[in-house]
């Protein structure tokens, strides 16, 4: 009885610290918070002050004030401002918590599987200062399979793509661990990017990042329509000619020519992969297939894209935004038997 309790009470947590959002596991209690990756700061002479954290924060990208400033603490997977960065795990630590100030978790992170190890140290500090008891790093390849339900510690190959805000991961896995990995800085944000630079040199108007993203998502897709041009919707923004307001019709053709650079990038990872695994592995991946996790693998038809490039079967993973974090923590739910799976200390 008393055990169980403790375990009730348990404070420890596994972490997906995102580039677009980051999810907060809590041992015994599942995911319990899932924010946008974004803090918004006061400068008072030089100090930077937290203003909002997660969805607020989030709201007022490109709408703050001149002494205030809305960012993403996070940039391709690893931190990109220290201290930000650290406000922002403390923010969220106190959030699932109930702002309990003696909460001191053992943390398990996921780290990019190409992170160095000075950024490696970095996240590993910063969840430190944030009042972690103990940091774990995971790298996420390895997260994401784990969360896909695919059989990573049997002796054969297992093959996920892991698509997230910064950085797509491709890995191999075998007899839990990684036998080859390759991470390359595509991802979400760069496919947002890729919209916005499409419609200011095509199209002539200038969207910001939370229209792109809304794009994206509403008729974002890897491969044109077979007839016509699909779905339209109507895209608002300043003109790059006349300086002033103004709204245009934006086809699902019209986006999937703004994807295809980045939709590229992410195949010829995966056929890179192919290319570079043992023999015998490639032969378990043409029967397993491979797996797509990630925001990425939401977006429409890449799937059938990678499908008819690889001549693999490619499916989606159940929940793809979730299997990351669901990975970190069913390797903390289970720490003493999946202690291999995590990276070696920085």
């Amino acid at each position: 009885m008393i055990g169980r309790l403790l375990g009730l009470l348990s404070t420890d947590m596994a972490i997906d610290l995102g580039t677009a959002n980051t999810l907060v596991y809590v041992k015994g209690r599942g995911i319990q918070l899932d924010e946008p990756s974004v803090v918004s700061y006061v400068n008072q002479g030089g100090r930077k002050t937290v203003y909002a954290v997660g969805t607020d924060a989030k709201n007022m990208l490109g709408k703050t004030p001149l002494n205030m400033e809305a960012i993403r603490p996070m940039r391709d997977g690893v931190i990109a401002d220290f201290e930000v960065a650290e406000e922002m795990i403390k923010f969220f630590i106190r959030k699932v918590h109930n702002r309990r100030a003696f909460v001191s978790p053992v943390i398990i992170v996921c780290v990019p599987s190409s992170a160095t190890n000075v950024e490696r140290r970095a996240i590993h500090q910063s969840a430190l200062a944030a009042g972690a008891r103990q940091v774990e790093l995971i790298d996420e390849p390895l997260a994401a399979a784990i969360g896909a339900g695919l059989p990573i510690e049997e002796p054969a190959g297992s093959m996920v793509v892991d698509i997230g805000g910064g950085t797509t991961e491709v890995a191999v896995l075998s007899l839990g661990g990684q036998v080859y990995s390759r991470s390359v800085r595509v991802g979400g944000d760069m496919m947002d990017e890729a919209i916005m630079n499409y419609l200011r040199k095509n199209m002539g108007i200038l969207v910001g990042e939370m229209s792109a993203e809304k794009i994206k998502k509403q008729i974002g897709t890897a491969m044109p329509p077979e007839n016509g041009d699909g779905m339209k919707v109507t895209v608002r923004g300043r003109g790059t000619f006349d300086g002033v307001p103004n709204e245009i019709e934006v086809s699902e053709r019209t986006i999937s020519e703004a994807l295809a650079d980045p939709v590229s990038e992410v195949v010829e990872a995966v056929r890179i992969a192919l290319e570079a695994m043992p023999p015998e592995l490639a032969a378990d991946i043409v029967d397993r297939g491979i797996v797509l996790t990630g925001g990425g693998a939401l977006l429409r038809n890449l799937d059938v894209v990678i499908r008819e490039e690889a001549k693999l079967p490619v499916m989606i993973a159940e929940d793809p935004l979730r299997c990351v974090v669901n990975g970190c923590g069913y390797v903390l739910e289970n720490f003493s038997r999946m202690k291999s799976v995590l990276s070696p200390e920085v």
